[in-house]
């Protein structure tokens, strides 16, 4: 029997943001998808049925907080949990991110292993075998098939 990683939804607009959660989630043993809007999110959430999404609030064409009431809405992601994590900040916005049904919020800038901690938090710990990043091995086959 295969072994799979927990698989992470990371959904934001910043590449750089995405990069650096993706890079360390797969350091720590994670598989992570990643998405650069709320539409392209909530496809990737139902083609992948990932075990936690983070979600930025900002994000082109809806917010992260319409994305995450139509996932919570769907019996099929409704239990998914969501990290809104966000620069758009103000006083109470934590108390609306879990109105909206995150399952837990952090302010941006952060410390990026802060992420890390709350994904740990909400699914627990990836095996301690570190796999093969998903995106990085399709990378890796498409180099193969041109060398």
């Amino acid at each position: 029997m295969l072994d799979h990683p927990p698989l992470v939804l990371v959904v934001d607009d910043d590449e750089d943001s995405r990069y650096v959660y993706s890079r360390l989630l797969t350091h720590r043993g994670y598989a992570v998808a990643e998405a650069a809007s709320g539409v392209e999110g909530l496809r990737l959430a139902v083609d992948t049925a990932p075990a936690l999404i983070i979600m930025d609030y900002l994000l082109p064409g809806m917010t992260g907080w319409e994305a995450t009431r139509l996932l919570k809405a769907s019996p099929t992601t409704a239990r998914i949990p969501v990290i809104n994590v966000t620069a758009y900040t103000y006083d109470g916005i934590a108390d609306d991110a879990r109105a909206a049904g995150c399952d837990d919020f952090i302010a941006k800038p952060c410390d990026p292993f802060d992420v890390v901690s709350a994904v740990v938090r909400q699914i627990g710990m990836a095996s301690s075998r570190v796999p093969t990043p998903r995106r990085i091995a399709a990378i890796a086959e498409d180099e193969s098939a041109v060398a």
